[in-house]
């Protein structure tokens, strides 16, 4: 990475720069503002953008939300959003159903509490392996080292080829409409506000198999890998 070159630094957010749904801290805070004075700073996530505002805690900033389907600008008046798109596609839920038992039925995953798969508004779903109902402890000692699912993403990936596949939190498969996925909603970004792609640097933790920075750590982008957020400062001090 040239870091002369760099106007635009981009961010995940869980992982990232905050422990997962936890609000951002002040020491992320301020490492972002003196970001903020050098460069034009924009997340780009996999949550609403309303979501991810409020997690930040309204931090003036703006937004990529669900793999590119939304998309807010900070106003610096209201310090509020400023909703700009919001994109969806139709989605068959009783086929995304049949689909899912498929693979449960494979993988031997056919009890679950709740729902089998979450559906959102922008046509996206969530293959809740455990069920929407499951409890969080069980959850988060399902699959800690996400090796259970990395070993079913391919067939599940096969399953689903109008959607990119995703190894989503703790015991999940989030997936979005194709071709919406963090790389094109970056690279979309780039395109309607003039960046090449060596004048951006991506921040982000999830770039192994199935992780939802993954698209943009194997492209061009330039990319800063985190793997402890509480060192956030300590892995973009090249670009301060």
């Amino acid at each position: 990475m040239d870091v002369s070159k760099i106007k635009l630094v981009a961010f995940d957010l869980d992982g990232t720069l905050t422990q997962h749904k936890v609000p951002l801290e002040d020491m992320n805070k301020a490492v972002l503002d003196k970001l903020n004075k050098k460069y034009k700073l924009l997340m780009v996530g996999a949550g609403e953008c309303s979501r991810i505002f409020n997690q930040m805690n309204k931090y003036p900033i703006d937004i990529l939300g669900s793999y590119g389907m939304q998309y807010a600008e900070y106003n610096k008046e209201t310090g509020e959003l400023d909703i700009k798109y919001l994109r969806s596609v139709p989605c068959d839920r009783e086929e995304c159903n049949r689909k899912a038992a498929i693979i449960r039925e494979k993988f031997n995953l056919t009890e679950y509490a709740g729902d089998s798969v979450q559906f959102f508004p922008t046509g996206g779903i969530t293959l809740a392996i455990l069920g929407t109902a499951a409890q969080l402890p069980e959850k988060l000692k399902y699959d800690p080292t996400r090796e259970k699912r990395r070993a079913m993403f391919n067939d599940v990936q096969e399953m689903f080829p109008e959607f990119t596949v995703f190894v989503g939190g703790t015991s999940s498969f989030d997936m979005a409409p194709a071709p919406y996925n963090k790389y094109y909603a970056l690279d979309t970004y780039c395109k309607e506000h003039g960046y090449t792609h060596d004048e951006v640097v991506f921040v982000g933790d999830d770039y192994g198999k199935g992780g939802n920075d993954s698209s943009v750590y194997e492209s061009d982008i330039n990319f800063i890998k985190v793997d402890d957020y509480t060192k956030f400062g300590e892995y973009v001090k090249e670009l301060l």
